[in-house]
């Protein structure tokens, strides 16, 4: 491996974040300019449009052979998102989570990563069912559309002073946006093709597995547009948009980036044992975990901030222990499943069930 290896590298991720900020800038601009609103701006075009870089990277995979990294990426991704970008959002600032997140999205997020695992259990995610998640994207979107219809006038503010038209007038804005839309996609692709082959030399190079790099790095890369939209939201106090842009990038990464590289994969996207029997129950694990944390009080506070981030560590720990096959691998799992785990899962059930009960006591 050489010095250039890790040039092509960073030089993948920086074309990435920077064709997927030139797109959404570019994009959410012509939305604006032809009359949607700027809740449904940022419901699909933003949450949608941070996602490229895995679609890219993943679709690029599926292309040249690297099913690991293609399905790494949609995995990782996802468990990067709510525990290292939400947990880090929190802690900024405690974020506030809206009723319909809780009673709908949420549930289609864990909805659909129980459909990815019961997916790969024959080891391949095929294109008949990359067609049926594709098209649930779809659904899913003109669904967001009519639902953007309810939303209060709060939430519809809080979008509207960060996407709405600036009201710029002329031609130039729309070839402005326009080239944005194109050099973003150009430099998406081309972001894409960097980082999938210097993955592949360093995964080889250091003797680790496509997945591991696809779990670890890629995902992480690939998911820095959502780290800035998110934390950039937190800061600004827009704790809507920190949260939905999280909820909808992990839906939009297992419907449309899943489903679309499955389409384009020319035997579908195999699933490795490993990915199969520990990565994506820990994706569905982490999806689960969202709703008795988004419940109690609607909102995400700092210490559960720190919760997730922890497990992020936790799990970021035992895929580096179990590549090298260290010493302390077996302590450290003990340690997790014995007392740490557990110990959280009674805290959130506890949380839950008084939550709940508080609410039917103002209820009745």
């Amino acid at each position: 491996m050489t010095i250039m290896t890790w040039v092509f590298f960073v030089g993948g991720l920086i074309l990435l974040i920077l064709g997927a900020e030139w797109l959404v800038r570019g994009a959410s601009r012509l939305a604006a300019k032809v009359g949607i609103s700027p809740l449904v701006i940022g419901l699909t075009v933003v949450a949608f449009g941070t996602s490229s870089p895995e679609m890219a990277v993943s679709v690029q995979s599926a292309l040249a052979g690297q099913s690991d990294i293609a399905v790494g990426n949609v995995v990782g991704s996802n468990i990067f998102n709510v525990l290292f970008i939400l947990g880090l959002s929190a802690i900024i600032a405690p974020l506030i989570v809206q009723q319909q997140l809780i009673r709908l999205d949420v549930p289609i997020m864990i909805g659909l990563s129980l459909l990815m695992y019961l997916m790969s259990l024959d080891g391949v995610i095929g294109r008949l069912e990359g067609v049926i998640l594709f098209g649930g994207i779809i659904a899913y979107t003109v669904f967001l559309i009519r639902q953007s219809r309810k939303e209060s006038k709060a939430v519809e503010d809080e979008y509207a002073q960060e996407y709405a038209d600036k009201k710029e007038t002329g031609w130039k804005p729309w070839v402005i946006n326009l080239g944005l839309v194109v050099v973003g996609l150009v430099l998406l692709v081309q972001g894409s093709n960097w980082l999938v082959d210097s993955a592949i030399s360093i995964a080889r190079a250091f003797g680790l597995s496509e997945l591991i790099i696809g779990l670890t790095i890629v995902a992480a890369g690939t998911s820095m547009p959502e780290v800035a939209t998110s934390v950039t939201a937190a800061i600004k106090g827009e704790r809507d948009i920190a949260v939905g842009n999280v909820v909808g990038s992990n839906i939009f990464n297992i419907l449309a980036v899943l489903g679309l590289t499955s389409l384009v994969a020319p035997d579908g996207v195999p699933v490795s044992q490993a990915a199969e029997a520990f990565d994506i129950p820990v994706m569905v694990s982490v999806a689960v975990m969202t709703l008795p944390i988004f419940f109690t009080g609607n909102r995400i506070d700092r210490w559960e901030g720190w919760l997730f981030l922890f497990y992020y560590a936790a799990y970021t720990t035992y895929l580096i222990l179990d590549a090298a096959q260290h010493d302390a691998l077996p302590l450290f799992n003990n340690v997790l499943l014995f007392a740490i785990i557990p110990l959280t899962v009674v805290t959130l059930i506890v949380l839950f069930i008084t939550e709940y009960s508080r609410r039917r006591r103002m209820a009745a």
